[in-house]
């Protein structure tokens, strides 16, 4: 395994930095520890507007950039520490959270946090979530990454971050920060720094490599051209003539769509589900497809590869 221990904290560079992994001809599995400045990460089928309070974001110099995996919106500043392992596809058979996230919930219970695996993709501790996981499959290899709220602000994560009123409601709750809390609750004394170099011990093996000056120049012009970008953290999001809404268990799901003389001429599935195929392949196959039951059940034949755990009269129910 290859262990980066990256001492950027610029939110465009750490995450086109993923992408220059999952680009790489590299075969090895890859671990990577990060932390970023103030930021909201939003997940790669999400709208970012939706996601934001944009007046707070703004006023208090926060960035906002888009990822490649699903999932929702996470907060993160220099109170969180982030991890990232990439591993070949063909080592994994599907999307699997617990492959990864268990490790990190051994580590979190050897310091004395009471940490298990939640739902989709949390990590909590007596209930209050503690870690945010996402995963994706990209170039051939799966990517899975999560942040560790150690030390997080929770007062700039209420104010940057608009959950959907109905995502907050399912999981019976008032507000988005009476579900969080920090891991420095349950281990007084130890610094963040304290933390990450526990985690590089014990998940990274303590020894790393750093990006070479030619490797940072490619990640440089990722950052440029694609992560730093209006196009890719918020020119994504369309207006259309029928929207919809809705939370499931496998995710938020918000599709849009235009349709002339009764087939779908433009549609958009917006949310913080995950899927092994770009939800973008299936966006284009629809294109045409009569808004009817039946055509509609045989256009979402194989619709788990795009989001996984829907099932096709689940998203039917949303379009007609």
């Amino acid at each position: 395994m290859i262990f980066y221990n990256i001492t950027s904290t610029e939110p465009y560079f750490n995450l086109a930095s993923e992408q220059f992994l999952l680009d790489s001809d590299c075969s090895d599995d890859i671990f990577m520890l990060w932390q970023n400045e103030p930021c909201v990460v939003i997940g790669r089928s999400q709208n970012a507007y939706s996601e934001i309070n944009s007046t707070f974001v703004r006023e208090n110099n926060i960035k906002v950039v888009r990822r490649l995996t699903g999932g929702g919106a996470v907060f993160h500043d220099l109170g969180n520490v982030n991890f990232t392992c990439i591993t070949p596809k063909e080592r994994i058979a599907a999307l699997d959270f617990g492959r990864f996230m268990q490790p990190v919930v051994d580590v979190l219970r050897s310091l004395g946090v009471p940490a298990e695996i939640s739902g989709r993709n949390d990590i909590t501790a007596e209930g209050f979530k503690v870690s945010g996981n996402a995963q994706c499959v990209y170039n051939g290899k799966l990517m899975h990454h999560g942040t560790l709220l150690f030390s997080a602000d929770m007062s700039f994560l209420s104010g940057a971050l608009n959950v959907n009123q109905l995502k907050i409601q399912s999981k019976g709750i008032k507000s988005i920060r009476s579900r969080v809390k920090n891991i420095a609750d349950y281990v007084p004394g130890l610094s963040v720094g304290d933390f990450r170099n526990y985690l590089a011990k014990s998940l990274g093996g303590g020894k790393d490599v750093d990006f070479s000056a030619s490797q940072k120049s490619e990640i440089d012009k990722l950052v440029d051209t694609k992560y730093s970008t209006w196009e890719w953290n918020f020119g994504a999001s369309k207006s259309f003539s029928t929207e919809r809404t809705a939370y499931f268990p496998f995710g938020l799901i918000e599709i849009g769509y235009n349709s002339d003389h009764g087939t779908i001429t433009d549609i958009e599935f917006k949310g913080d589900f995950f899927g092994i195929k770009p939800v973008d392949e299936l966006e284009r196959s629809l294109v045409g497809v009569r808004l009817e039951y039946k055509a509609l059940c045989k256009a979402f034949e194989n619709i788990g590869e795009y989001i996984n755990g829907a099932g096709a009269d689940a998203l039917i129910g949303l379009i007609l």
